[in-house]
């Protein structure tokens, strides 16, 4: 009998799929592996990959001064896209002309995912995408342990605590979303509208660094639907190791946007 294919080997091939995107057609000629196992040991080590990081690198908050280590963060959605999958007709297709599948993520000011969740055909809006994650179900319940409002430094108003997002989100008393572009007749809703998206950024700037990482998410990726979750996930789950372990030469400094006023 053959060598078995060793965890080494598993794990560069699994590395070099999602920093490169390359299909296993084009694998198999740098890993010598069979396309056929690579369909197989990909998805594996992308699910192992994800379940030995999660708990220390991609931990969803748990408690009132969890929260306020990161004070909330920034929501939005990340459209991937997919080859068409046999027999889902139209259910992918969403209004770019695209097979698609949402990556609806959490990003503190870190430029880290706090919580990911992928899955949601390309179809549904990025308000819509929320309403089927878990985050949105424990906060429905109440489960989230979001901290009470405080007073503002060097202030005298008590202010919420907020998740910024974008004009996609439905307008709840925990979301903080710029006004309308017909709506802004003054100063200070341009004003506001300018700080909002400057804080917002910060998820489509994790997003940037993530598809400039992995290319994985710059490819039509070809492969079962119930594989690609495990490939996503992996991804998140490693750009959070690298942003903490090794940010230095990961994401530096000069590629980031920054105000310094």
């Amino acid at each position: 009998m053959r060598n078995a294919i060793s965890p080494h080997e598993r794990l560069t091939a699994t590395l070099r799929f999602l920093a490169t995107g390359r299909s296993y057609e084009d694998l198999k000629f740098s890993t010598i592996i069979s396309p056929e196992a690579l369909s197989s040991i990909i998805p594996d080590t992308s699910e192992a990959l994800f379940k030995v990081l999660c708990p220390d690198f991609l931990k969803f908050p748990n408690t009132d001064q969890d929260w306020k280590n990161i004070a909330l963060g920034a929501i939005d959605g990340k459209h991937v896209s997919i080859a068409l999958p046999p027999g889902c007709g139209s259910e992918f297709y969403n209004y770019k002309s695209r097979h698609n599948m949402v990556l609806m993520a959490i990003v503190d000011a870190q430029y880290k995912f706090i919580l990911c969740d992928f899955g949601t055909n390309g179809r549904i809006s990025d308000g819509g995408v929320l309403r089927y994650t878990v985050f949105f179900e424990k906060h429905q319940d109440s489960k989230l342990n979001i901290p009470a409002a405080e007073l503002v430094k060097n202030g005298n108003r008590s202010l919420p605590y907020v998740f910024v997002v974008d004009d996609a989100f439905p307008l709840r008393t925990d979301m903080i979303k710029p006004f309308r572009q017909a709506d802004l007749n003054t100063y200070e809703k341009k004003k506001y509208n300018y700080r909002v998206s400057r804080a917002r950024r910060i998820v489509e700037n994790a997003f940037g660094i993530l598809a400039s990482r992995f290319r994985i998410l710059h490819t039509e990726i070809n492969i079962e639907p119930k594989n690609i979750d495990s490939v996503k996930m992996a991804c998140c789950a490693l750009h959070n190791y690298l942003t903490e372990t090794n940010q230095a030469s990961y994401s530096p400094p000069e590629i980031l946007d920054r105000d310094y006023f």
